[in-house]
């Protein structure tokens, strides 16, 4: 088994709270092998490491295990402007750089969880879309559910600041972005979803908080929370030692941060090469194919929306 062991404090966490038994989880790990290559139209990374963190996301469930990878692939077919921009884009680099997507370092304690900041508010609406970001900071997604063992098992926090958000902004959050993005984050990625923190609130807020409020299941919705400008109260949930220096903490400033995962990208060049080749073939698919529509049909835009 090609499977990074774990410090004592992980290990006991994911065996008091995602049902990890070191002894089982070799033939869990071939379960999930000789699942995938029975599927005609799934084509699925199968290093141990790799099934490991979905085994993890799904609490050792290998019925849970085979729909999340399911979907996950799935969504390449089904969502594939959400998978469009490749690592060696040019626009790849230029949206990293715009730091509007912060996978912070990890916490000096091994069993905080990981934090993201998300700042739309750093990109030009009229010059860049949601969904080009999206589809360039996913990447950085695949690499901490490869390589984090801290982030999968204890979860992650994220903030969401909302300073220098306008109406273009909204405008490119459709209800169909919103249910991709729902059933992307809650259903499709093995993460344990820790909260999700609002700060420097614009305008309009409301709308767009309730529309995605409305899409999440009744526990994810009762973990967010609005801190606007109280910092103090966002302190309580994320230590200083995790946040970067532009929020008074102590992770470095957000251009290192924007290095680090520059470099980290390149240091996994070989790795996303292969990436490419992975994904589903509806036409395959024993049984009823997957549709788009069955599984994002919502219509409509916030183009109308009134802002106070």
């Amino acid at each position: 088994m090609n499977i990074r062991p774990l410090i004592p404090e992980l290990a006991e966490i994911a065996c008091r709270e995602l049902n990890e038994d070191p002894k089982r989880i070799e033939s869990d790990v071939q379960h999930i092998k000789d699942w995938i290559s029975k599927q005609p139209h799934l084509r699925a990374r199968t290093d141990d490491q790799w099934i490991v963190t979905f085994l993890r996301g799904c609490k050792y469930s290998l019925e849970r295990t085979k729909e999340k990878l399911d979907l996950y692939y799935s969504f390449r077919s089904l969502a594939p402007e959400l998978f469009r921009i490749r690592t060696t884009d040019q626009l790849f680099k230029e949206i990293i750089k715009l730091g509007v997507f912060l996978i912070l370092p990890p916490s000096k304690s091994a069993t905080a969880p990981r934090v993201t900041v998300i700042r739309p508010g750093r990109y030009d609406s009229d010059k860049y879309n949601i969904i080009d970001i999206l589809a360039a900071t996913h990447n950085l997604e695949k690499i901490v559910l490869a390589e984090d063992d801290s982030g999968v098992i204890v979860g992650r926090r994220t903030i969401l600041d909302l300073e220098g958000v306008t109406m273009g902004h909204y405008v490119q959050m459709t209800p169909s972005l919103m249910k991709k993005m729902v059933v992307l984050g809650q259903d499709a990625l093995p993460v344990r979803m820790k909260g999700t923190h609002y700060i420097n609130l614009p305008p309009g807020f409301e709308t767009i908080f309730n529309a995605m409020r409305s899409l999440l299941n009744e526990k994810n919705k009762s973990r967010l929370y609005v801190h606007n400008k109280n910092f103090e109260e966002l302190y309580e949930y994320i230590p200083k030692d995790s946040l970067p220096t532009e929020y008074g903490g102590h992770a470095g400033t957000t251009e290192e941060i924007i290095d680090y995962w520059l470099n980290k990208v390149e240091e996994n060049s070989s790795w996303f090469e292969k990436e490419v080749q992975y994904g589903t073939d509806e036409s395959k698919r024993p049984g009823k194919p997957k549709n788009a529509a069955d599984m994002f049909g919502v219509e409509g835009s916030f183009r109308k929306l009134e802002v106070d």
